[in-house]
C-alpha cells in the first residue's frame, strides 16, 4: 500500500479551484456537486464536467465519466495517456476503473467519500498489483471546501424535505 504518491503543485492547485468551481455549477442545477477536469501533458483543458445524474437520469453521469467521454471524444482516442484528472470527490469503483481503462496519468481529489471512495476510502484500486496501469494520486486538496460543497447541499436537500 501506499499513500500520498504525488505532491501538489501550484497547477494542482489552479486546477482543483476550476474543479470546484464545476462542483457549484452542479449544485447550482440540482446536482450532487462534484467537479471533474482532464489536463493534458501540455497543461491545457482536455475536458471539463460534473454531475449529471439527475438530468440525465443516469446512474452512469458522474463527473468523472462525463469528463473523461467527452476527453476521449474530442481527442478521438480512448488512451488518455499523460493526462491529470482533478475531481473534488474521490472516486468511486466505477470512476476509478474508467480511469485506470483510460491509463489516465494522475489522479488529484478533494475530500474522501467514506461511502464510496474506491482510492483510499473504502478500497484502494490504484493499489491493486495485478491491474496493467498504474495511477499516480493524491486526495485532500481543497479538502475542506469539496466537503463543505457537499455538505452545504445535502443540508439543504433534507430541509426540503
Amino acid at each position: 500500500m501506499h499513500k500520498k504518491t504525488i505532491d501538489f503543485t501550484e497547477q494542482d492547485h489552479f486546477w482543483m479551484k476550476k474543479a470546484l468551481y464545476l462542483a457549484e455549477v452542479a449544485a447550482s442545477k440540482d446536482e450532487v456537486p462534484v467537479g471533474a477536469i482532464l489536463i493534458g501533458s501540455d497543461n491545457q483543458i482536455l475536458a471539463q464536467g460534473f454531475n449529471y445524474r439527475e438530468t440525465l437520469n443516469s446512474p452512469l453521469a458522474h463527473a468523472e465519466l462525463i469528463t473523461l467521454h467527452q476527453a476521449s471524444r474530442q481527442l478521438q482516442s480512448w488512451r488518455l495517456n499523460n493526462s491529470t484528472l482533478y475531481v473534488t470527490l474521490e472516486p468511486c469503483i466505477m470512476c476509478a476503473g474508467a480511469v485506470i481503462q483510460a491509463r489516465v496519468q494522475r489522479v488529484v481529489f478533494g475530500c474522501l467519500d467514506p461511502k464510496g471512495g474506491a482510492i483510499e476510502s473504502l478500497f484502494r484500486v490504484f493499489d491493486e498489483p495485478k491491474l496493467n496501469h498504474r495511477v499516480e494520486f493524491a486526495g485532500g486538496l481543497y479538502a475542506d471546501e469539496s466537503r463543505a460543497l457537499l455538505q452545504s447541499f445535502f443540508k439543504i436537500k433534507r430541509l426540503k424535505k
